[in-house]
């Protein structure tokens, strides 16, 4: 079995720094994704109230006969849920359908910046976590003065920020703002949803290493120090995206990687949804 490395996050909670990501699985395709990703090794599954998924994830743990301290699971409030009674409600849908009694970590999935709800929404993770209903509590798609207002509120720093972060992407004022404070950076569409994969550069690395550009590019993200959650439903290509550990990029490699910055954002921009 493969032994992936942890990140330690800032309340001393260890999180697999490779996770399984379910973003656009449909429901009825989760379950044998996840049991799929759960046989590869992986124990780290990221999903969320909005994917409408999360009770496939739940079939799949129950099915799987893996001890609930080997898993670590995430789930997300959605913006429709910001504020504190309705975060609270929230996590109590998300915990009945996932069919567990607490989750691993729980965030705030977009800061919705039209207004300031979201603070709301991280004084009820902050309960939740007292009361010792979930391990750690962070963020999603938070810019830094998103950040900063939650900082200001003199309580619990995020443990994570989950943020789209790839090689046409590397949001390096969030990377540099998160490491300030003590926050684990996490990529949500590591690989640029396949964007840079055919990229020249990620080529010619992936042949020097006899190595796939997916795998090269998911290597690139782990020798950095972040957290990622590939998400593919083909299991081949699921376990593809567990096997990084045994190889190395140089510092030349990395370099060639870092150049591919072109702000070639995916998704959307957490400046300006609202939801």
């Amino acid at each position: 079995m493969i032994s992936i490395p942890t990140i330690t996050l800032n309340n001393g909670v260890a999180m697999p720094q490779i996770g399984f990501g379910v973003f656009q699985v449909p429901n009825d395709e989760t379950e044998k994704a996840v049991t799929a990703a759960l046989a590869a090794g992986y124990r780290s599954i990221d999903t969320a109230a909005i994917y409408g998924n999360e009770e496939g994830v739940g079939r799949a743990l129950a099915t799987s006969e893996l001890a609930r301290e080997e898993l670590f699971i995430t789930s997300k409030v959605w913006i429709s849920d910001l504020g504190y009674e309705a975060t609270l409600a929230a996590y109590d849908a998300s915990l009945a359908k996932l069919g567990l009694e607490y989750l691993d970590l729980y965030l705030i999935h977009w800061p919705a910046p039209a207004t300031d709800a979201f603070l709301e929404s991280w004084k009820a993770l902050q309960e939740l976590l007292a009361a010792g209903r979930v391990r750690a509590i962070g963020v999603s798609n938070f810019l830094p003065e998103h950040l900063e207002k939650v900082i200001a509120l003199g309580g619990t720093i995020p443990a994570v920020n989950q943020v789209e972060l790839h090689p046409a992407l590397q949001q390096r004022s969030i990377t540099d703002f998160n490491a300030a404070n003590g926050i684990a950076t996490e990529a949500w569409s590591p690989l640029a949803q396949g964007a840079v994969l055919n990229d020249p550069a990620v080529l010619t690395i992936a042949g020097a290493h006899g190595r796939t550009p997916a795998q090269v590019v998911l290597r690139w993200h782990l020798q950095q120090g972040r957290i990622i959650i590939p998400k593919s439903v083909t299991p081949a290509r699921i376990a593809e995206n567990l096997h990084i550990l045994d190889f190395e990029l140089t510092s030349a490699d990395v370099a060639a990687i870092d150049a591919l910055e072109r702000e070639g954002r995916t998704g959307l921009n957490p400046a300006d949804f609202n939801g």
